[in-house]
């Protein structure tokens, strides 16, 4: 049975409290994901003061004369803030996880102990992070928004020459749009990925609502990253197109049934259906009285309800014979009494 990755992205929508990031925590465990995840940052490592804010940002905060660094500064979390938040992950058995965003917050997260490392988008071109994230050697998950598979290659060849198995490695198909038009998905680019560079596939997903994370589960992601936040109309660049607890939870439950009824792929009746085959098919039956002696012919027979007598396949086999006894008309005809 196929198993979806799921992981619930609190990213910054913390924004910047413990007890928000708490309460995210107890969302995404209580909904049923896997992991819960967060970033790690320097700001001043990550950002220039002169880096302007994308115009989402601008939008979602309503504050166009604050810089990029002076918005993501306040969402940073310290080694003791990490730390905590794992402990906390820990009591309600759900994984943490967190995308680093510079060389020095790789190195926190490893002292860490965390064995899954999330490259976010913006890093897909950056040789000095992607050769270190590589040299850990550990299970990677690669975001690949305003990509194409020229650069889709060259990530993958740093990472795999550098220590990086490519059997651990899951490229996420993206968009970073936030939200992501629907138009502008691609989902199918997902596949083309696979295809392309034979690895495992997922989505992380930016659109308003659910649809299109289980479409891409339906259409054979391994992994599905979707924002969430604790109410949408929060204060922060994120929040809006961010799902809020019920909708986190409703798509759970469709992406846990979709793993269910992708099933084995074989081609046979199931288990819950095999009890309808005699009630839904059809046997040969006698259409009028049949006289033991009487020859078969199309106007003694007819086909009906239900199916566990002689199959309407052997139609023309049947006829010509003789009957071996008397059959009530609708009474199932038996192969042992026709001669």
């Amino acid at each position: 049975m196929k198993s979806t990755l799921i992981i619930a992205e609190a990213g910054v929508n913390h924004n910047g409290s413990i007890e928000i990031a708490k309460q995210l925590i107890d969302v995404a465990a209580e909904s049923g994901v896997d992991y819960v995840k967060f970033q790690t940052f320097k700001a001043e490592k990550v950002i220039s003061k002169n880096a302007v804010k994308a115009e989402y940002q601008i939008v979602n905060t309503e504050n166009e004369s604050e810089s990029q660094l002076d918005m993501v500064k306040k969402y940073e979390l310290d080694k003791d803030t990490h730390i905590e938040l794992i402990n906390y992950c820990n009591t309600k058995s759900v994984k943490f996880l967190s995308s680093p965003f510079d060389l020095e917050s790789i190195d926190l997260l490893a002292d860490l102990g965390i064995n899954l490392f999330k490259i976010p988008s913006g890093e897909i071109t950056n040789l000095p992070y992607l050769k270190k994230i590589a040299s850990l050697k550990k299970e990677v998950i690669i975001s690949t928004g305003m990509c194409n598979l020229s650069d889709i290659e060259t990530a993958l060849e740093i990472l795999t020459s550098n220590g990086a198995s490519r059997e651990l490695i899951t490229v996420l198909h993206c968009n970073t749009e936030y939200p992501t038009p629907f138009e502008d998905v691609n989902l199918l680019a997902m596949n083309t990925i696979k295809e392309a560079f034979k690895v495992n596939v997922g989505y992380s997903d930016h659109t308003l609502g659910i649809e299109v994370p289980i479409a891409a589960c339906a259409l054979g992601a391994c992994v599905i990253e979707k924002h969430f936040t604790l109410d949408k109309n929060m204060e922060g660049p994120d929040h809006v197109a961010s799902l809020e607890p019920k909708e986190l939870k409703a798509m759970v439950t469709g992406i846990r049934n979709i793993d269910l009824a992708l099933g084995n792929g074989i081609k046979e009746p199931s288990n819950s259906e095999r009890k309808n085959i005699a009630i839904a098919r059809k046997s040969i039956v006698a259409a009028i009285d049949i006289k033991e002696g009487d020859v078969i012919s199309e106007e003694n027979i007819t086909i009906k309800r239900p199916g566990n007598g002689i199959s309407p396949l052997l139609w023309e086999s049947l006829l010509g014979k003789t009957a071996g006894r008397n059959f009530a008309a609708d009474e199932l005809l038996e192969v042992s009494f026709l001669k």
